[in-house]
């Protein structure tokens, strides 16, 4: 495929072109040793009476369990949301949690019937998110906007620009606010920053005293920031321009770093489109950049002395970064040796960026692929593993690594509990405790946090203090392994976006669907992951009703149905689909503002 995923996101001349450093080294393999790992002791976070709960799934980065084990997330009520805004991949009223010594409070949302979810807590016990804010005129859905919640569980309402969104993205411990609004001047390319809306949006900081500060673009229309450290230094993207270049359709996009009241713009590794995903405490940036020609994205590092480092890959053309703690060790995911583009992204394999030095980490269970999302300072890794195709949640395994190990399924480290699995895990705070997001026996989707039975949580009723042994634990047979990290230099060189617009893994606009596949796409499993289909027709999500197309997986149907869900696609078995049965118009739907997945556009469905 030539083109990789999340959604609603994603041609200057290029300067110069560096020639790829090719994997010159012998792979090395770990020497074979006996880690041990913990048992955890399992905390349901439950709901406010509906039947889904979860946490905000990264990326760009997201803080949901502070250092304290405060962990922040969204719940169901009873009351139905006729906006079906899914916040928890339903269409129930959501509302913000936060759980905290066992107890669950809720923290609500703006006055009305409006969902909320948060994203970010802070040391001090601040929370920031969004909440809806009754009906957007311009587009008929849900007007969102930013919420910082209060340790007294106080409701701020952050405003906009002048526009109706708005999102409060993050929160450092000096209670600064980093976040998105909306101004009120037309724009088509709001959903590449991750909101909603019309209208441009720039990114902002927010501080007691002073409110809401527009820190400008790049020189483009729009902006967004994702990230504040505490240091005060915000991350984010931007476009650089306003010329929409004939090989993207969309203007020129750069990872940015605003400090001392200035935005710096970060560049890319000489392709048209950069985007950051995490931002440490020592100012450096992690995050993904297109090579030259946009056919192919590597995870990157920047930092202000050596500028943007090409993390190389695991033998495939692409990869991303989502996650540098304060050491400058970097998580993410890259195609393995037979993976090809930045939109499939399949096969790929978890990895660790550390000295120079990219370890592949395998993945949990025999998945043939696996993602990290989140590093601690103890260089524990969570993320999870999956069968490479495109049904979200059910199948995923939630996965760690510590000290470069391979992935190892969490599953095999909590207390049995029969019909659970953990899927995702999404966080894991510098005490070791984990947020993950897991899947009932009556396919509920739950909220968990994960405590650690080590020497720092002494004590923990229900915890099992035994060690497993890792090469007990369900994980990939193959060991982690390590290559030099291959690309192109260090570079500065400007860029931006593509006109498949895209997030983590994404480049599609929001809510769209693709062209009809080939009739030899239709029937090969070898190309339903890797065929480039181009995104011509805006579907948008569809509000108020669950509907959606049928899943599709070597040119049949999955037996599930894929519907739009704001933050990821939702999906349930469906007898509109039935499993086996030949798809009519294999194609992408981009069904959230993070996923795209593989269906049947000739085979609509629904479910409540």
């Amino acid at each position: 495929m030539k083109s990789l995923r999340l959604t609603g996101i994603i041609a200057t001349t290029v300067f110069a072109v560096a020639m790829p450093v090719s994997l010159a080294a012998q792979d090395k393999t770990k020497p074979d040793h006996h880690h041990q790992y913990h048992h955890y002791q399992l905390n349901d976070m439950g709901t406010f009476g509906g039947p889904n709960s979860s946490f905000v799934l990264p990326s760009p980065e997201v803080r949901l369990l502070n250092n304290s084990g405060v962990a922040v997330g969204s719940a169901d009520t009873p009351t139905l949301d006729p906006l079906c805004i899914n916040f928890n991949f339903d269409c129930y009223v959501s509302s913000t949690f936060r759980w905290q010594d066992g107890v669950v409070s809720n923290l609500g949302a703006l006055p009305g019937s409006n969902s909320s979810i948060p994203g970010w807590v802070n040391d001090n016990g601040l929370v920031t998110g969004i909440s809806e804010n009754g009906i957007d005129p311009l587009t008929g859905g849900p007007a969102l906007e930013a919420i910082l919640w209060g340790e007294d569980g106080s409701i701020d309402d952050l405003g906009t620009f002048g526009g109706n969104d708005s999102s409060a993205n993050a929160v450092n411990n000096r209670d600064q606010v980093a976040g998105a609004a909306l101004n009120a001047i037309p724009d088509p390319y709001t959903g590449v920053f991750l909101i909603s809306g019309a209208t441009q949006v720039h990114a902002f900081r927010w501080t007691k005293s002073r409110a809401l500060q527009d820190l400008g673009t790049l020189g483009g229309t729009d902006s967004a920031a994702f990230f504040i450290n505490d240091r005060g230094q915000i991350g984010g993207w931007s476009f650089t321009n306003t010329t929409v270049n004939s090989s993207t359709g969309a203007p020129t996009m750069d990872p940015f770093l605003w400090e001392d009241g200035r935005m710096v713009d970060l560049g890319t590794l000489g392709g048209t489109f950069g985007k950051s995903f995490s931002l440490n405490n020592r100012g450096q940036v992690a995050g993904s950049s297109d090579l030259a020609g946009d056919q192919s994205c590597h995870p990157f590092l920047w930092d202000k002395k050596g500028g943007m480092r090409d993390l190389g890959t695991l033998g495939g053309d692409s990869g991303q970064a989502f996650f540098v703690n304060d050491a400058g060790e970097v998580v993410g995911a890259a195609n393995l040796p037979d993976g090809v583009g930045c939109d499939a992204f399949t096969p790929a394999h978890a990895f660790l960026w550390k000295n120079g030095v990219m370890t592949d980490l395998g993945a949990p269970d025999n998945d043939p692929c696996s993602v990290a999302d989140a590093i601690n300072s103890r260089h524990q890794i969570v993320g999870f593993g999956w069968d490479c195709q495109d049904i979200f949640i059910p199948g995923y395994h939630a996965s760690l690594s510590e000290d470069g190990e391979p992935m190892a399924d969490l599953n095999s480290l909590i207390p049995p509990n029969p019909g659970l699995q953990l899927n995702w895990a999404a966080y894991v705070n510098d005490a070791g405790e984990i947020a993950a997001v897991g899947t009932l026996s009556n396919g509920d989707i739950h909220a968990f946090v994960l405590i650690p039975c080590d020497e720092n949580h002494a004590g923990v009723e229900g915890c099992d203090y035994s060690v497993v042994d890792a090469a007990t634990l369900r994980q990939s047979a193959a060991p982690a392994t390590q290559h030099p990290a291959a690309g192109i230099p260090r570079s500065r060189m400007p860029a931006g976006m593509l006109n498949r617009f895209r997030s983590r893994w994404g480049r599609r606009t929001r809510g769209s669907v693709t062209n009809p596949a080939t009739a030899a796409e239709q029937t090969s499993s070898a190309n339903t992951g890797s065929v480039d289909l181009e995104g011509e027709q805006l579907l948008g999500p569809l509000y108020g009703h669950y509907k959606g197309y049928c899943g599709v997986s070597g040119g049949k149907l999955t037996g599930y149905c894929t519907a739009y869900s704001y933050y990821s696609c939702a999906a349930k078995v469906s007898t509109a689909c039935p499993s086996g049965k030949t798809a009519i118009k294999p194609g992408y739907f981009q069904c959230s503002d993070r996923f795209s997945r593989y269906v049947d556009l000739g085979r609509g469905c629904g479910f409540n």
